[in-house]
This record gives C-alpha cells, sequence and structure tokens, in this order.
C-alpha cells in the first residue's frame, strides 16, 4: 500500500486533484490518502503556512499529491514559496520532470503535426538558480531602490541533474540537448564543462547544446528534432509553458518534482487560476496525467499506463473542443470521460 500526502490547495487545485484521484483509485493501484489542508484559505484562517512539523508528516508518505498554490488574496510569493517552494528545496526534490507531448495533433497550434513529431522530455534542476539565490532590496521604496536576484548553479547540482537526463535520454531515443545561456550568463559555462565530461560516459547518446532563445524557436519551428532536454530552473520553467501550449494548452500538462527512487511530489504544472474556480470550466487532465507520474515513479507502471492510455483515447475521440477552459464540457465531465475509458 503506498500512502499518498494530497493537498488540493487553492483556486482550481481542489477540483482538478479529484478527478484526478477519482482516476488513481480507479487505476486498480494500491493508494491510500491523506488530505492536507494547506493553502490560502488555510494561511487566512491560521495565519500558517506549513505547521512545524510538515515535511516529517509528509515524509512518512510515499509521495505527495499536489492540486495547485495560489491565492490573489494573500501576497504574491507568500504561499508559492511557503508550500512549493519549501516541498521543492528543503526536501531536495532536484529534478522537475515535464513532458512535452502531443496525443492529438488536432489540438496543437503547429500546423502539420502529429504526436510523432511532438514526444519531449524537459529534465529542469529544480533547487538552484535564481528561485534559491540570495535576494533582496536596497533603499526600498525610494528612487534609489535596487532590487537584487542571485543566480547560482553548484557543480553537484549541476552534474547530478545532467546525469539524471543522460539516463532519461539512454531510455528513450538516445538524444540529450543542453539548453542554456552561457554565450551570455557566464556562469552557465559550468553547465559545458560538466555537460561535455558527464557526456563522454554516454558514448552512445548523441549531444546537442543550444542557446535558449534559440531553443525556443526551435520547438515551434523543428520540435522533432528533440528527445531530451536538460536546462536549468529558470529556462526549464518557462519553455515547459511554450511546451504546454504546443500540445494543446497548461489544462494538459502534468509534471513530477522528486529524488530518484526516494520521494516525489507531482502536479500539473498550471496555476491556481482563482478567476475559475467553482465555474466548473479547469481541464483536470494535467492533474489526471501527473498521478499516472506518480504511479510510474512508485513502480506502478500498470496502472500508470492505464491511466495515460485512458486520458489519451478521451483526446482521439476529439470529444474536446479544445484543452482549455471552453472545452464545452465541465470538469468532472472530463473526469468521467477517463474514468469510463480506465
Amino acid at each position: 500500500m503506498h500512502k499518498i500526502a494530497v493537498i488540493p490547495g487553492d483556486g482550481i487545485g481542489p477540483e482538478v486533484i479529484e478527478q484526478g484521484m477519482s482516476a488513481l483509485k480507479k487505476s486498480g493501484a494500491p493508494l491510500e490518502f491523506s488530505i492536507y489542508p494547506w493553502g490560502g484559505a488555510h494561511y487566512l484562517k491560521t495565519g500558517e503556512i506549513l505547521p512545524e512539523n510538515a515535511l516529517e508528516e509528509l515524509k512518512r508518505h510515499a509521495a505527495i499529491y499536489l492540486g495547485a498554490i495560489g491565492d490573489p488574496r494573500v501576497a504574491p510569493g507568500v504561499l508559492e514559496r511557503g508550500i512549493v517552494g519549501v516541498l521543492r528545496w528543503d526536501l531536495d526534490l532536484y529534478v522537475n520532470l515535464r513532458p512535452v507531448k502531443l496525443y492529438n495533433e488536432r489540438y496543437s497550434p503547429l500546423k502539420d503535426i502529429t504526436p510523432r513529431d511532438l514526444d519531449i522530455l524537459v529534465v529542469r534542476e529544480n533547487t538552484e538558480d535564481l528561485y534559491t539565490g540570495p535576494s533582496g532590496f536596497i533603499k526600498k521604496n525610494t528612487d534609489d531602490e535596487v532590487a537584487l536576484g542571485t543566480a547560482f548553479y553548484t557543480r553537484k547540482g549541476v552534474e547530478r541533474i545532467i546525469r539524471y537526463a543522460f539516463g532519461q535520454a539512454r531510455r528513450r531515443r538516445k538524444k540529450l540537448t543542453l539548453c542554456d545561456k552561457a554565450n551570455a550568463v557566464q556562469a552557465q559555462e559550468l553547465w559545458r564543462r560538466v555537460f561535455s565530461q558527464v557526456g563522454a560516459e554516454y558514448a552512445d547518446v548523441e549531444r546537442e547544446v543550444i542557446y535558449v532563445d534559440a531553443c525556443a524557436m526551435a520547438l515551434v519551428r523543428r520540435p522533432r528534432d528533440f528527445d531530451v532536454i536538460v536546462t536549468t530552473n529558470l529556462f526549464g520553467d518557462i519553455l515547459t509553458d511554450l511546451g504546454a501550449e504546443l500540445c494543446g494548452g497548461m489544462g494538459l500538462a502534468p509534471s513530477g518534482n522528486f529524488q530518484p527512487e526516494k520521494f516525489g511530489m507531482f502536479e500539473p504544472i498550471h496555476g491556481s487560476a482563482p478567476k475559475y474556480a467553482g465555474t466548473g470550466k479547469a481541464n483536470p487532465l494535467g492533474a489526471i496525467l501527473a498521478g499516472s507520474m506518480m504511479l510510474d515513479f512508485l513502480g506502478e507502471e500498470k496502472a500508470a499506463g492505464k491511466i495515460e492510455g485512458a486520458v489519451a483515447r478521451v483526446l482521439e475521440r476529439g470529444e474536446l473542443k479544445s484543452l482549455g477552459t471552453d472545452a464545452g464540457v465541465t470538469t468532472a465531465q472530463i473526469g468521467e470521460m477517463v474514468l469510463r475509458e480506465l
């Protein structure tokens, strides 16, 4: 039995997680759920972002299943850094795995594209860069104000994510692309050196390096040329939103944050979208696919494949007008479509 900590979170989070949990239960995997209230409403009611024992409590589970965090009644970053950031960084979930996978060409804004042309795995470093570097203000709220943010990369952090990415490429189509901006950001030269050094151990994997601006263009013009992309925290965050849109929208995109073979947190990559909360317009497929990723991480490959296959069949039938809030059906109805396939 796998014990799963569920944090439905804010906005549309509870709605999409409800559908995801239904699919997980229907998959046949042995799961036991514990639900935690952390998010905007809990913070406004109690003044508490996470309780002192939160991390120890969560580590008693096999994984975390997260909806979304973010409440417009709370200052930007308070909840996001205080919950999602803490869980990623304090639990050292250094891999952020984000598939960019087209299931049906009717949903892509690209012309002359098929699912065979767009199946990319983005491996994003998850614990360093501007997100966790020293930051602050000097002379705040004056004409001379200075805002500081520091991007940092450690040899250990860079090497372990690149090594993980090479392993993933070896399991797929044996091509790994490093995406950086080493020509302008001197510190990212570390990524180039480590990529070359680790790559010498993977002679069977084709290597490519590309600057992030060129990568953004290439994802639109020639997505079929990519297999696995490894990149920094900041660039991975941005590029995978572009990738999600190429596949039909943010509502479809899942992600996993984890230490390989240890502990992980799985979530859709979309935000809490508070203006859609309670409207029934949110697409739950990203959350459902995040549940599939979680099962795969837990070694329940058969159940994971059942869920992804069910989602693929729903999309193949083309019953959804789009994968956004104008899909023409409700959150619950999309969930029911998946359950019928399961």
